[in-house]
């Protein structure tokens, strides 16, 4: 310790004292781990790639991977689904993985495999990446997942060597030992990670195909890896069959056999089982913090009665009529996808809303959520296909259920402006984005352009300028019309330029094959591709002149437009601002009686956080007026009342009345004269 010479005895019990606590430990711990989480996070690359090494070479199974952030809409959304499908798979059947892309001791994997948009979904076999697809498709999900699944039990067979010995003793005695040597070593190479050197895989199928057709019968194939050594639990079949060895060999009545033999690890040993016995401690711990089921706590279940209030939207304007209502004795059902809206991927601070200094767009909405949740709000997480107003009550259709309800408040916000330019919509999720708070850690040290002059725009810059190596702001006006502060902020960084009076014209880019694919695979179908952005043109306003720029990602931050279009035929929409619902007066009330707008789905000139806040606190008090006006309860409740009211009807009060206890029975039957007698007596 103090850096002098110690003779080799004491160094070794110097070593042994600093040893004896991960002794003590690993005998605590060892019967602990018992199985690896449903959804393993990564924390370090280090850890994936050996997660992927092991499940090559000892388990067979296919590693699934979602790169994912938290401040990603989609992301959130797919994260649900995602479990669930781990859920349904089995554990015996694929390692379901998330790779946090906002974490800089895992970014070097986005790098590696190229993820350039959120959620990307990468799927491995046998140490390789063999498919790939970014957004919130949960169709493809399962889909690819499916595959690889299929995939991995299939080619789950080994040809042993001597099996092929015998069969080449039974069907062509000619064959040399070295013969089989050369044809058993050639399909072992075949497969990338084989520790054990022995044909297995597509390789086994394919030289046992061959085998058959060239004399009528093919050598047995046999499972490569068993169904215990598939299933996740504390030790592989190999380590049980040495423990049940040595258990054997141990004999004796002191039953230290069943103990761990800590005493023959050395201290690399020691500390490589320490290390997987952390990790094992830390993915128990983030199960239990990060349970996505929680996303169904709160859920909607269809009830024997229409709702009354059905809130669409879950922005500020959606959960602060979420809350209002509830408060109201309402209980409100919430129908909106956990995508979130403009607030929810704020990725910089919310710092114009009194009262949450220091807090996140998705922070600010969770908070919000939950405190609607609290009062007895209910949530739907599905997108709405359209309204039918035809009939009272009203339905709302979503993709997968129907609601019947008295009253709706429309609260589902703005959707992202393109540009709608020459390579815009090709390269979508190829380096094209309207997220930057979404996408922008997958281009991490690379050159980015932010298109727009708005708040939005200066918002993405500044969040970019963070990770990005450069960041270039193309705008078409020689200012911008974004609040004072932001405006200058932007302007004074020193790693954003503007290029002012210009325009994006087009943006150009390639397909290539993707990151970890096979280099000596044939482009086809199958061969994983990925878009990549190599740049763009920039167009003058003044002198119409074009040049081009290379850069690896362009976020297109032009505004919004209200996300109205399923209301096309059922309300009245404002003339002098196309897309916005129009309301009556100063409500929030629109042409359609229990039908009522709020948030920028209605606003027109403010569309900010805060009024869109108080405009569903306003559509709440609207809807519960409206109500009450058309006298419509809570017919849950009514309905038992009068239930209540008609048993008690059907009974004889008289008989009823007989058969009642009575008190002045039991003073032995004088019910009447009681007064006089007593007065007599006394």
């Amino acid at each position: 310790l103090c850096g002098c010479l110690l003779p080799a005895s004491s160094s070794s019990s110097l070593t042994s004292a600093m040893l004896r606590p991960a002794f003590l430990l690993l005998a605590l711990l060892a019967g602990l781990v018992s199985a690896r989480p449903l959804v393993r996070h990564i924390r370090s690359t280090h850890e994936f790639d050996r997660l992927l090494k092991k499940h090559a070479g000892e388990t067979g199974l296919p590693v699934i991977v979602d790169f994912y952030s938290d401040g990603c809409g989609p992301c959130r959304m797919m994260a649900p689904v995602y479990k669930q499908l781990a859920k349904e798979i089995g554990q015996d059947k694929a390692v379901f993985t998330k790779v946090d892309m906002n974490d800089p001791k895992t970014y070097e994997l986005a790098q590696r495999y190229g993820v350039r948009s959120m959620p990307t979904f990468i799927f491995f076999y046998n140490g390789k990446k063999v498919n790939e697809f970014s957004g919130a498709g949960e169709q493809q999900l399962r889909h690819f997942t499916q595959e690889v699944v299929r995939r991995s039990d299939i080619e789950n067979v080994v040809l042993k060597r001597e099996t092929l010995e015998e069969y080449y003793k039974e069907k062509d005695a000619t064959k040399s030992a070295e013969d089989i040597d050369k044809v058993y070593g050639k399909c072992a190479g075949m497969t990338r990670e084989n520790p054990k050197k022995e044909c297995v895989g597509a390789a086994a199928t394919q030289l046992v195909r061959g085998l058959k057709k060239k004399y009528g019968q093919g050598p047995k194939l046999v499972p490569r890896f068993t169904e215990e050594d598939r299933m996740p639990s504390s030790g592989s079949a190999s380590d049980k069959k040495k423990e049940s060895g040595g258990a054997k060999s141990g004999g004796g009545a002191s039953g230290k056999a069943d103990k761990p033999n800590l005493h023959l690890a050395n201290k690399e040993e020691l500390l490589a089982a320490l290390e997987k016995l952390q990790d094992a401690e830390e993915d128990a711990a983030y199960e239990a913090e990060e349970d996505d089921d929680a996303e169904f706590a709160h859920a909607w279940t269809k009830g024997d009665f229409p709702e009354r209030v059905t809130i669409i939207g879950a922005g500020p304007a959606g959960l602060a009529a979420a809350l209002y209502a509830a408060r109201a004795g309402l209980e409100p059902v919430v129908v909106a996808p956990p995508i979130g809206g403009q607030l929810q991927g704020k990725g910089v601070d919310v710092e114009n809303y009194p009262g949450l200094a220091n807090s996140t767009g998705p922070g600010v909405i969770s908070a919000m959520r939950a405190q609607a949740v609290e009062f007895g709000t209910r949530f739907e997480a599905e997108l709405v296909d359209r309204i039918d107003a035809s009939s009272r009550p009203f339905k709302i259709i979503t993709n997968s259920s129907t609601i019947e309800t008295h009253s709706i408040i429309v609260a589902t916000g703005a959707g992202s402006n393109w540009l709608n330019i020459p390579g815009e919509y090709k390269m979508r999720g190829g380096g094209v984005s309207s997220c930057a708070t979404c996408d922008g850690a997958a281009f991490n040290g690379r050159d980015v352009i932010v298109v727009g002059g708005g708040d939005a725009a200066m918002e993405d810059a500044l969040v970019l300028a963070r990770t990005s190596r450069s960041v270039t702001v193309i705008h078409r006006r020689d200012e911008f019309r974004a609040s004072k502060v932001l405006a200058q902020r932007v302007i004074e960084h020193p790693s954003i330029k503007i290029r002012w009076n210009s325009t994006l014209e087009k943006i150009t880019g390639e397909v290539v094959k993707a990151e970890g694919a096979d280099d000596s695979a044939e482009d086809d179908l199958d061969t994983p591709q990925q878009k990549i952005v190599t740049g763009a043109v920039i167009k003058g306003v003044a002198t119409g002149e074009e040049s081009a720029i290379k850069v690896d990602a362009v976020f297109i931050a032009i505004g919004h437009t209200p996300t109205t279009s399923f209301l096309q035929g059922i309300v009245e929409f404002d003339d002098q601002h196309p897309g916005y619902v129009k309301t009556l007066g100063r409500s929030t009330k629109t042409s359609v009686d229990g039908i009522f707008a709020a948030g920028d789905v209605s606003d027109a000139i403010y569309r900010q956080a805060i009024t869109s806040a108080g405009s569903g606190a306003s559509a709440a008090l609207d809807a519960e007026r409206w109500l009450s006006e058309e006298g419509l309860g809570n017919e849950a409740a009514e309905f038992e009342a009068e239930l209540l009211a008609e048993l008690m009807a059907d009974d004889d009060p008289k008989e009823s009345l007989r058969d009642s206890y009575n008190a002045y029975e039991d003073a032995g039957g004088r019910m009447e004269g009681m007064k006089e007698s007593a007065r007599v007596e006394l």
